[in-house]
């Protein structure tokens, strides 16, 4: 049983959350999507170069964009949209295995003093 399984079965969480740390290394691979699920508002002000804006309001209607046969980091302010995302996205049939929420969000990304982006483009 893999760290993330067993981190799954002890929460009950049907994803794993990561640290901003681990978050880098993934998004670093390039094997990895990255979902955004603030408001536009708080997306335009600075996201994570390459994340796909998809407002936790929205998610259900649009969960279609995203992968679900690639790996999912789901990003917000501090971790607990993101973290509803990543249940909505396990509710409807999404490999739980598959599915990252990042802790402390953007917040912590920003702290960490990584690069982000402004404006609405990705």
């Amino acid at each position: 049983m893999s760290t993330q399984q067993r981190l799954q079965q002890e929460t009950g969480e049907p994803f794993a959350r990561i640290s901003v740390e681990e978050a880098k290394k993934l998004i670093d691979s390039g094997d990895v999507q990255v979902i955004d699920v603030r408001r536009p508002d708080e997306y335009v002000r600075g996201h994570i170069p390459g994340a796909k804006l998809i407002p936790v309001d929205d998610f259900l209607g649009r969960a279609s964009e995203v992968n679900a046969s690639k790996p999912a980091v789901f990003v917000c302010a501090q971790g607990v949209r993101s973290a509803l995302a990543c249940e909505m996205a396990a509710a409807l049939g999404q490999d739980s295995s598959l599915l990252y929420n990042l802790e402390g969000g953007t917040d912590a990304w920003i702290a960490a003093s990584y690069r982000v982006k402004i404006g609405m483009d990705a």
